[in-house]
C-alpha cells in the first residue's frame, strides 16, 4: 500500500471511530498523522506536526473562553429571559422566539452547540406547561441555534471561513453565514406551520413568566460583560482586530475586574472539539503533503457530475454528519477537496460546491443523534413526549439528507 492510499485509511478510519465511538477524534486523528507520517513516510515530526493549526486553535479557545465567562456570570440566561418575556402569553410567537434568540445568540460568538445546551432546557420546559407540542419546540429551537452556526464569530464558522480561505474562497464569510441562516429559517418554518404551528397562534399562555422564571434584573457585572462583548466585536468589524486575540483580551479584561469567574470559565471550556478540529487538520495537512487528499477527492468525483455535484456532496456530507461531528470531522475533510473536484469533473463553481457542503452537513444536526437534536430531546419535561419526539426527530434528521440534497441541487 502507498503512502496516500495509506494516510486514507487512516483519515477513513478515523471517520468511522468518530461515528461509532466515544473516542475523541482529534486524538485518534494525531495518533495516525505520527505512525503514517513519521514511521510510513519517513518525515520527521516537526514536519507533521507543521499542520497544527495555531491561528485555529487561538481563535476558537478566544472566543470559547470570552462565552463561556459571559454564560457563567449570568449574563447570555438574563437576555433569554427578558426575550421570551415579550411574547406576552402569546403561544404561537414564543417557539417563533426561541428561533430567533437561537439564532441571536449563536450568531454573537456562542455558536450553535453552546446555544442549543443554554436555550434547550428552558425552551422544552416552556413547552411543556404551554402545551406546545414538544417536536414543534425542538425544531425551531434547535433550527435557531443552528442557523447562526456560521457566524464569523461563531467556533464552526471561524473554522469553515479559515478552510476556506486555504482553498481560495476567502471573503465569502457573510455569504456562508446568511445562506445557512436562510436554508434553517426556510426548513423550520415551513414545518412549523405545516406541522400545526398555526394554531398555536389561537390560543393564550398566561403563565409564560412563571414557566421560565421571574426575569433578574441585569446587575452590574451584567452590563460590563455586555460592553465587553460588544467591544470585542466592534474591533472586529471596524478596526479588522483579529477576532481570536480580541476574544483573549476581551476574556482578560472579565477576569481582571472580576466579574467572570475566570478558572472556572477555563474549566468548563468545550476543549473536546477544539480537540478533535485541531486534531483532524493534522491529518488533513499529512493527506496533502502525501497525495491522499488527492486520491479522496478522485473517490469524490465519481460520485457525481458537473451537473449534480452541489446536490451529491450534500448527500455525502450530511450522511456523514448524521453519525459524526461537522465542524470536527466532516467539513475539514470535505472542504480542501474543492479544488481537486472542481479540477477533476472538468469545471463548476467552487463557492457553490462549498455552500453545498455547509448546508448539507448542517441541516441534519436535528436528529437526536448530533448534540443539537439529543439537547433538545434531554429537556423535554414529560416522559410520556420523549419516544414519539425522538421518533420524529429521527425521522427529520435523516430525511434531510435527502431535503438537503435536493435543496442544494435545486439552488446552488
Amino acid at each position: 500500500m502507498n503512502l496516500a492510499w495509506l494516510s486514507l485509511s487512516a483519515l477513513l478510519a478515523a471517520i468511522i471511530l468518530s461515528c461509532f465511538t466515544s473516542l475523541n477524534v482529534g486524538v485518534v486523528a494525531v495518533a495516525f498523522a505520527w505512525i503514517v507520517g513519521v514511521y510510513f513516510g519517513s518525515m520527521r515530526l516537526e514536519e507533521v506536526l507543521g499542520g497544527f493549526p495555531i491561528q485555529l486553535f487561538l481563535t476558537l479557545a478566544g472566543v470559547t473562553l470570552l462565552f463561556t465567562q459571559a454564560q457563567l456570570n449570568g449574563t447570555l440566561d438574563k437576555i433569554a429571559h427578558r426575550a421570551v418575556r415579550l411574547c406576552r402569553g402569546n403561544t404561537g410567537l414564543i417557539p417563533i422566539t426561541f428561533f430567533v434568540l437561537g439564532a441571536t445568540i449563536a450568531s454573537l460568538g456562542p455558536g450553535n452547540v453552546a446555544t442549543a445546551a443554554m436555550l434547550a432546557p428552558m425552551a422544552m420546559a416552556v413547552a411543556g406547561r404551554a402545551r406546545i407540542p414538544a417536536f414543534l419546540m425542538a425544531i425551531m429551537v434547535g433550527n435557531g441555534a443552528q442557523s447562526g452556526a456560521l457566524s464569523p464569530f461563531a467556533p464552526t464558522g471561524i473554522i469553515v471561513n479559515g478552510l476556506m480561505a486555504k482553498i481560495g474562497l476567502a471573503g465569502h464569510e457573510l455569504h456562508s453565514y446568511l445562506t445557512l441562516l436562510a436554508a434553517h429559517a426556510g426548513l423550520a418554518f415551513t414545518a412549523y406551520f405545516l406541522l400545526g404551528g398555526w394554531k398555536l397562534f389561537r390560543s393564550e399562555f398566561k403563565s409564560t413568566l412563571d414557566a421560565v422564571g421571574s426575569s433578574p434584573a441585569f446587575d452590574a457585572k451584567n452590563w460590563m460583560t455586555i460592553a465587553v462583548l460588544a467591544g470585542m466585536m466592534a474591533a472586529v468589524l471596524f478596526l479588522n482586530a483579529n477576532i481570536g486575540m480580541a476574544a483573549f483580551t476581551g476574556a482578560a479584561i472579565l477576569a481582571a475586574i472580576r466579574v467572570a469567574d475566570h478558572e472556572q470559565a477555563i474549566r468548563r471550556m468545550p476543549w473536546a472539539p477544539i480537540l478533535m478540529v485541531s486534531g483532524v487538520t493534522v491529518l488533513i495537512a499529512l493527506l496533502e503533503k502525501t497525495g491522499g487528499l488527492d486520491l479522496f477527492t478522485a473517490l469524490l468525483a465519481r460520485t457525481a457530475t458537473r451537473e449534480t455535484v452541489t446536490g451529491a456532496v450534500a448527500f455525502v456530507t450530511a450522511i456523514i454528519s448524521v453519525y459524526s461531528s461537522t465542524s470536527g470531522v466532516v467539513l475539514p475533510a470535505f472542504l480542501p477537496t474543492i479544488p481537486g473536484l472542481v479540477a477533476r469533473l472538468g469545471g463548476g463553481d467552487p463557492l457553490s460546491i462549498a455552500t453545498s457542503m455547509n448546508v448539507g452537513a448542517h441541516l441534519v444536526d436535528m436528529s437526536p443523534l448530533s448534540t443539537t437534536g439529543a439537547m433538545c430531546l434531554a429537556g423535554i419535561t414529560n416522559p410520556a413526549d420523549v419516544k414519539p419526539t425522538y421518533n420524529k426527530m429521527l425521522a427529520w434528521g435523516l430525511s434531510m439528507t435527502v431535503i438537503g440534497a435536493l435543496v442544494c441541487w435545486i439552488f446552488f
